[in-house]
């Protein structure tokens, strides 16, 4: 019964309806503009992604690790660097995202999961918020690296 439902959260942590995909905006950003902070803004390609990375991961870590231990904020959740410190560093990044973004659709995805049920370790909070919360941060900072792009002049709508 609950399946079309989970089987929209899965696609929302993911889809591109109304929205540019994260593939999409991470896609062919030159090695020399990833640490460039366009005038005006206070982040980097390099910077967003890597938050973005982070906040899904602790999403993610919250809603599986019993164990789990509150981040320090934003130190924790924002890279030191504006630039990634190699080009191999900056491709873990994309691939970690999307790896536990894998994994948070798959928890979305878990029958024995009652996604309504609050988070045994949490304040209150439930499955279904933390899926719903993680799509929308994402969402919101895809919207700023496109921006960055724009300024940076590496964007091409398709």
């Amino acid at each position: 019964m609950d399946t079309p439902v989970r089987e929209q959260l899965r696609r929302l942590l993911e889809w591109g309806d109304g929205h540019v995909t994260f593939d999409a905006a991470v896609a062919d950003i030159p090695s020399e503009l990833r640490g460039r902070q366009p005038t005006g803004l206070p982040y980097s390609p390099w910077q967003l992604i890597e938050h973005m990375r982070r906040t899904q991961w602790d999403i993610l870590e919250f809603c599986r690790n019993t164990n789990y231990e509150e981040l320090k904020w934003p130190s924790d959740y924002w890279p030191r660097s504006v630039a990634p410190s190699s080009p191999a560093a900056w491709d873990e990044s994309i691939r970690e995202f999307k790896a536990n973004r894998k994994e948070l659709q798959d928890l979305t995805m878990a029958p024995r999961i009652d996604l309504t049920a609050k988070i045994p370790h949490g304040k209150g909070q439930t499955y279904l918020r933390e899926i719903v919360l993680a799509a929308d941060h994402t969402a919101y900072h895809i919207g700023q690296l496109v921006v960055v792009r724009r300024l940076l002049g590496i964007w091409k709508p398709t």
